[in-house]
């Protein structure tokens, strides 16, 4: 990981050096440290966090992927890290719900249902790194916000 800001980002801060489902372990991460900080952070300021989280995602992905060789690397987790922010922004913080969004989204960045496979396999770079979780996270808000709606 060499002391580069753009690795420690793109890798979760170890997260996705995991061995075993580093996307699960990323987003894992995600879930534990919105968990600690977000509490302690007004609504303003978890909303900055995810703009700048964004912000950052395409750059650290992309020089991350150059420097490994692959275009989108199991161990690039910080679209998963970002993206579930974005649902654990959303979602009521309660365990159920969390978790609930949890399983959806790493259903939907697993399976990769249309359009996120076309997005996944046809949009390159950090953007296309990013753009699939970003995706994975709308199906997974559209989801909980039709149960919820539902029932």
């Amino acid at each position: 990981m060499r002391p580069r800001a753009a690795r420690w980002l793109a890798l979760g801060l170890g997260s996705g050096l995991s061995p075993i489902a580093p996307g699960t372990v990323g987003t894992l991460w995600a879930w534990v440290a919105w968990a600690q900080g977000a509490p302690f952070l007004s609504e303003t300021a978890r909303l900055l966090v995810i703009v700048l989280a964004l912000a950052l995602g395409p750059w650290a992905c992309a020089r991350t992927a150059d420097a490994l060789g692959v275009a989108d690397h199991g161990g690039i987790v910080w679209d998963e890290i970002v993206a579930f922010w974005i649902v654990l922004a959303v979602l009521p913080a309660t365990f159920s719900w969390q978790l609930a969004g949890f399983l959806l989204f790493r259903f939907f960045d697993i399976v990769k249902p249309p359009p996120i496979r076309w997005a996944d396999t046809r949009i390159k770079g950090g953007t296309g790194v990013m753009l699939d979780d970003l995706m994975a996270a709308f199906y997974t808000l559209l989801v909980l916000a039709a149960w919820q709606a539902w029932f």
